[in-house]
């Protein structure tokens, strides 16, 4: 299935989204918290925007992530939330027609937000836009990359009266 999200400027990012496993929201409910947190990210982030570019966003469940996650990263564990970029991202710089996927698992997710004292969707919400930061190339393997993508996280999920996820 696929949606249409507003990025600024008259470009658009088309959002191809499947359910595939797990006890998610309504589809109508997820489409609608996966639109406002993308639409956000893109429209605060420094990526240059083109006409059109498309995101695959995948809600599936524990066991699909840790397969996934085993067979891409070695890592024989369920995650919260996966990112992998078509093509090499610039963060300053021109996005490829395709951005990449995001693979979200939704007993790690509720079992995160219960940890955290977060509503579901504000923790999900969270996760999207982390996962679309990575699609643009922004990381967190080094502290200075943490700070600046925790920063724009902030920045973001607060432009969407959300609390910081890092406080």
């Amino acid at each position: 299935m696929n949606a249409t999200i507003p990025a600024g400027g008259g470009a658009e990012i088309i959002l191809d989204y499947a359910i595939e496993a797990g006890a998610w929201p309504a589809e109508d409910a997820l489409l609608a918290l996966a639109r406002r947190a993308i639409g956000a990210a893109i429209l605060r982030s420094d990526a240059q925007r083109d006409e059109r570019v498309s995101v695959s966003l995948l809600f599936t469940d524990d066991d699909e992530i840790r397969e996934i996650n085993r067979q891409w990263r070695g890592k024989d564990k369920p995650t919260n939330v996966l990112s992998f970029p078509a093509a090499q991202p610039a963060i300053a710089g021109p996005v490829s027609s395709s951005l990449g996927d995001i693979v979200i698992a939704y007993e790690t997710v509720a079992r995160e937000a219960g940890e955290e004292a977060r509503s579901f969707e504000d923790h999900l919400t969270h996760l999207i836009v982390h996962g679309f930061l990575h699609l643009l190339g922004y990381d967190h393997e080094t502290d200075e990359e943490a700070e600046e993508m925790e920063a724009l996280e902030r920045n973001i999920l607060e432009s969407l009266a959300i609390a910081d996820p890092y406080a």
